[in-house]
């Protein structure tokens, strides 16, 4: 996978694995399903005024089913909150499935790989052939909307379980608790930075998928144990840096999000309570992180360190 990407294709996981590759994903392999525990400590950070506490957490999209991490620091902060703000709403699979039905079927009756090379074509339809699906099973879709549903499978082949990830783990118990549920962004709103793309962008994506498999799920496993270790630093390079290859690109997925989050973070405050805030670690690593947007506008976070 070209690296720019690899923010894209964790947010992917995100919405396309109960819409779209419960019935497509091949199984695990054993190596990649290792029993073994892993102990993660992922880095959390406070906001606060006098009356209003603000955690910002940063997820893992996807993760394997052996790490442990919603301990410690982090599951007493989200014991302590009342609300629970996630990037967009994820508990109705079937909203996602309309979203990504409305923004990513093609209307122009010609497929994608029309507009591919002879080499970028048999890497597309060979990785399908490799995933058991048929060489036409995403010509209804646009580039884009392809490119979702097999990155969730690969992800899925590679021992990365979206249903494990953050995000779900949250959810389910934010949901058993009782708590508010909140969201910076519709599920239209997010699924529309995609298609928002130009297409030979969208192809581009498409292609980086299709284009080495196992340097994918390595600079995967590395993203996972710089994110384990609560290390941002690492995490943020490894993420961002590569996307300031495309700015248009960096913009819409990252830095712009960012900017608008930081803002209703601050008018958070304004409302007495606590709040457990969890979106993608790529948010929260970089020079221009959520927390890097919120001191601009007079706003301190804090790193809580775990004991």
């Amino acid at each position: 996978m070209i690296r720019k990407f690899a923010a894209p294709l964790l947010s992917i996981a995100l919405f396309a694995s109960p819409a779209l590759a419960q019935d497509t994903a091949p199984a695990a392999s054993a190596a990649a399903t290792a029993s073994t525990t892993v102990d993660a400590d992922p880095a959390l950070w406070v906001v606060k005024d006098d009356d209003t506490t603000i955690y910002l957490f940063g997820t893992f999209h996807a993760l394997r089913p052996n790490i442990d991490w919603f301990d410690d620091a982090v599951k007493t902060a989200f014991d302590k909150s009342d609300k629970v703000v996630f990037e967009t709403d994820i508990s109705n699979p079937a909203k996602i499935q309309a979203g990504l039905m409305k923004l990513g079927v093609s209307t122009d009756g010609k497929p994608f790989t029309d507009k591919m090379t002879a080499d970028q074509k048999a890497r597309y339809v060979g990785l399908l052939k490799d995933y058991g699906m048929p060489a036409t099973s995403l010509d209804m879709f646009k580039p884009w909307a392809a490119g979702m549903v097999l990155s969730v499978v690969g992800i899925q082949k590679a021992g990365f379980d979206p249903n494990k990830g953050a995000e779900r783990t949250l959810l389910a118990a934010a949901q058993e608790a009782g708590k508010t549920l909140g969201k910076f962004e519709t599920v239209e709103e997010q699924l529309g930075f995609f298609a928002s793309l130009p297409e030979d962008q969208q192809l581009e994506f498409l292609n980086s998928v299709t284009e080495d498999q196992e340097a994918g799920v390595k600079m995967l496993n590395e993203m996972l144990k710089d994110w384990s270790a609560g290390d941002p630093d690492a995490l943020g390079k490894l993420m961002n840096d590569s996307m300031t290859e495309t700015p248009e690109l960096a913009n819409i997925l990252l830095y712009n999000r960012n900017e608008r989050w930081a803002t209703k973070i601050k008018t958070m405050l304004d409302t007495p309570g606590t709040v457990f805030i969890a979106v993608g670690s790529g948010h929260l690593a970089g020079p221009k992180s959520v927390q890097a947007d919120l001191a601009k506008l007079g706003v301190k976070t804090v790193r809580i360190n775990y004991e």
